[in-house]
């Protein structure tokens, strides 16, 4: 900053002190707004006297905030011209918009770039030009990502890998997800209506003991706590938690041991609980769309 060769103001005096990046015309418009402040070498800033210093200075930093993102767009604008991304994900308007297939991603990579936000109603994500040299950073791995998420192309793959084992595995787990079923010790049963966590299908509810024994021999694959016990198992049947059950789920204190993963469900923790909820208002605000399409 620069000194001023006037004396300095007592510290003990009504005022406020102001700290901003150096930059020589932000002095001078400082100087101007504030010609009573005073540099202290000492604290590092500016020393601005008057009961209401720190009201006008916050002021004053904000109407510099808008003149730098202005000053940061008019030079973004200036990079793009000069070498523009051309992509049909990429459309340029006041802004720089984003549409691309769903991918998470692309969800990461657009996260990562500074002051990018996703606007439902265009339902597009929207960059402003001063975070265009970050976008074009990430923009390879964006393109690359919305490529293989678009529908062709995971109809391609799906194809490719119908005759593969881990194509035939992942459609049996699915069955067998649908199935809403699940293999419980008849000894060691959960609360009928309360949630609590499983391995293979996070955190459900279960509604009812059927009582039919489970062949373990032939599910061990889809339930593999079920290879190391010594007792038979029952069905339980399941389904998943709402937003409501898990907001109301007490967390358990502690992250489940070996005992109660061997058993096959136990009360989920606070990090497991924080992830299902998020999942459920994801949901909940995908099905509030679709209603609100129609």
């Amino acid at each position: 900053m620069e000194k001023s060769d006037a004396p300095a103001v007592p510290q003990t005096a009504p005022g406020a002190e102001a700290r901003f990046p150096y930059d020589r015309a932000a002095v001078e418009r400082f100087r101007q707004a504030f010609p009573r402040a005073r540099w202290s070498d000492e604290r590092r800033s500016w020393f601005v006297p008057g009961k209401t210093a720190a009201r006008r200075i916050q002021r004053w930093l904000a109407q510099e905030a808008d003149l730098r993102v202005a000053h940061d767009d008019s030079k973004g604008r200036d990079a793009f011209a000069f070498d523009p991304l051309s992509s049909r994900y990429l459309e340029v308007a006041d802004d720089l918009r984003i549409r691309t297939p769903y991918s998470r991603t692309v969800l990461e990579e657009l996260r990562a770039v500074p002051w990018a936000s996703w606007d439902d109603e265009l339902r597009a994500w929207r960059v402003p030009f001063r975070s265009y040299e970050e976008l074009r950073r990430h923009w390879p791995s964006i393109e690359r990502a919305a490529g293989r998420a678009e529908p062709e192309e995971r109809k391609r793959r799906r194809e490719a890998s119908k005759d593969s084992e881990e194509y035939n595995a992942a459609r049996l787990r699915y069955a067998e997800r649908r199935r809403c079923r699940y293999p419980l010790p008849p000894d060691d049963l959960p609360r009928l209506g309360r949630a609590v966590a499983t391995e293979q299908y996070g955190i459900v509810v279960f509604t009812e003991i059927s009582g039919e024994l489970v062949d373990a021999s032939e599910l061990a694959a889809f339930y593999p706590h079920l290879i190391e016990a010594n007792v038979d198992h029952v069905w339980g049947r399941w389904r998943p938690a709402t937003l409501a059950e898990l907001i109301r789920t007490w967390p358990a204190r502690r992250t489940a041991g070996l005992t109660e993963r061997q058993r096959g469900w136990w009360q989920p923790t606070l990090p497991e609980l924080r992830i299902a909820r998020q999942k459920a208002r994801s949901l909940a605000r995908r099905r509030a769309r679709v209603v609100s399409s129609f």
